[in-house]
């Protein structure tokens, strides 16, 4: 069987992403056993004569960080802190994110930084092996502290409460621990804490929003080309002299790549009448690449984040150190994911003006894309719908790490916001590949009026592959279900 090999090597969103869709199981290797271990045992011999309070480990949490807990007591504060923290409300996450939130706290303890038994990061493997995802919420992280309430929930599991997802349903954890055999584990000193401090909520929403927002942000290229070439677009502000003049990396990749895309367009090489293009088509380098190269510079510091130790406090064994310090602050991600929020919108923003100048009855095309108008409304409405979308992820943009309302009776006197940063992310990203779902529906429709001119070899074939499960329009039909296979064109 195919395993992914936990250890401390570089861990890539790419590799994120094939241990996902390719549903390839993890196994702790035995670097990342023995940094486990051996910061474990440190930390056990450590309790016996540390003369001194450190947070977490001897002391409640928080503003309660004075209060020291008698030996004896410490395995039932950390019991206690997961039960207590896991506070979560609203809509729950996706499952496939909270696997990603499994993987990535297991990679983040697996460094030996935090001090937790082997025993408990096996159990969170057996989980993600067996797909045995718990119900986490969206609501109630601040994003500092680390992502407290979502991962309290996703841990509740490994004390035999809580509740998760298996086998199609959602059952009560203690039910699947004795249908598979399994204990509840007895958490020691510190344990609970580094399994709820941490980024990994807003990690893994961060991690799932890059995957999807690469795969829309190269769809952004195809469709705009084929509305460029259905709307009789020029070719010149394509071309490699103009990206020389202003180098951005993400503007000359646009460029060059809707250049390729087009080749041997009889569209393009037929003579225009007109001198220049609306901004939505010839500004395509510009906006698309800006939204590249602002999704490169996320996906370097989300890489970052993701082969990083976050929990609080971070133990040193080979120091002899245990530090309580800041690395479950959510900023260094929150501010990304909000640039990335934006620059996602932007791909729907600009793709819901070309379907307005699609359907607006100009360069030869009928008004609304349909033959006969007036009995027909023909691609009227998708239109209002993409700007519906549209106008809701500029609502979206504003960015939550601007906020901080204090907490803990202000210990924790400035907070990121990451984690409603890195959901209202999630939702901008469902938004962007819905409005370029809706824009592929206008450009197949509109390109079909340009015959018998045809367009690229490329863009036919995507629009051949495309007319296999959405067909043309020729009288008004229900269009719901054709944006509906629209979006999952585009998930192909």
């Amino acid at each position: 069987m195919n395993y992914h090999i936990i250890s401390h090597e570089w861990l890539t969103i790419a590799k994120v992403q094939e241990i996902i869709e390719k549903n390839i199981k993890i196994k702790i290797g035995e670097q990342a056993e023995q940094a486990v271990i051996k910061c474990r045992n440190f930390l056990d011999t450590k309790m016996k004569d540390i003369g001194r309070p450190v947070y977490g480990v001897t002391t409640g949490f928080g503003s309660l960080c004075n209060i020291t807990i008698p030996l004896e007591d410490l395995s039932q504060l950390q019991h206690n802190l997961v039960m207590s923290h896991a506070c979560g409300t609203g809509d729950k996450v996706r499952p496939e994110i909270v696997k990603l939130m499994l993987l990535l706290k297991i990679q983040s303890l697996c460094y030996g930084h935090s001090g937790v038994q082997l025993e408990t990061v096996k159990r969170l493997a057996d989980m993600f092996n067996c797909n045995i995802i718990p119900v986490v919420y969206q609501q109630g992280s601040l994003g500092a502290s680390g992502d407290l309430a979502p991962l309290a929930h996703m841990c509740l599991p490994i004390i035999g409460m809580g509740e998760v997802y298996y086998k199609g349903a959602i059952r009560n954890a203690a039910d699947v621990w004795e249908e598979m055999g399994w204990e509840p584990i007895k958490l020691k000193s510190k344990e609970g804490l580094a399994l709820l401090n941490g980024t990994q909520f807003m990690s893994a929403h961060a991690v799932w929003s890059i995957i999807n927002a690469r795969r829309i942000s190269d769809w952004a290229d195809v469709i705009g080309t084929m509305s460029l070439e259905a709307y009789d677009g020029r070719i010149e502000p394509f071309l490699p002299q103009v990206h020389r003049v202003r180098p951005h990396q993400g503007q000359i990749e646009t460029a060059g790549r809707i250049l390729d895309m087009m080749k041997d367009s009889q569209i393009a090489a037929n003579a225009k009448s007109h001198v220049q293009d609306p901004y939505s088509f010839r500004c395509m380098p510009q906006v698309h690449g800006a939204a590249k190269d602002t999704l490169r510079y996320v996906s370097s510091v989300i890489e970052t984040e993701i082969n990083s130790a976050t929990d609080n406090p971070t133990v040193f064994p080979d120091e002899d150190l245990i530090i309580s310090a800041g690395n479950f602050h959510g900023e260094p991600i929150a501010i990304p994911m909000d640039m990335l929020a934006i620059a996602m919108s932007e791909l729907s923003n600009i793709s819901e003006r070309r379907i307005y100048r699609l359907i607006s009855g100009q360069r030869g095309l009928p008004s609304f894309l349909i033959a006969k108008s007036g009995i027909n409304s023909g691609f009227m409405i998708p239109q209002y719908t993409a700007a519906s979308i549209v106008s809701q992820s500029k609502g979206l943009c504003t960015p939550a790490s601007v906020d901080s309302i204090p907490s803990s009776q202000s210990q924790e006197d400035h907070v990121s916001m990451g984690a409603n940063a890195a959901t209202k992310l999630v939702k901008v990203i469902e938004n962007t590949e819905r409005v370029l779902a809706i824009e592929l529906f206008n450009a197949a429709q509109a390109l079909e009026f340009r015959r018998p001119l045809k367009s690229s070899p490329y863009i036919e074939h995507v629009h051949d592959e495309y007319r296999k499960i959405v067909p043309f329009i020729s009288d008004d039909t229900y269009m719901h279900p054709y944006i509906e296979k629209s979006v999952e064109f585009l998930r192909k």
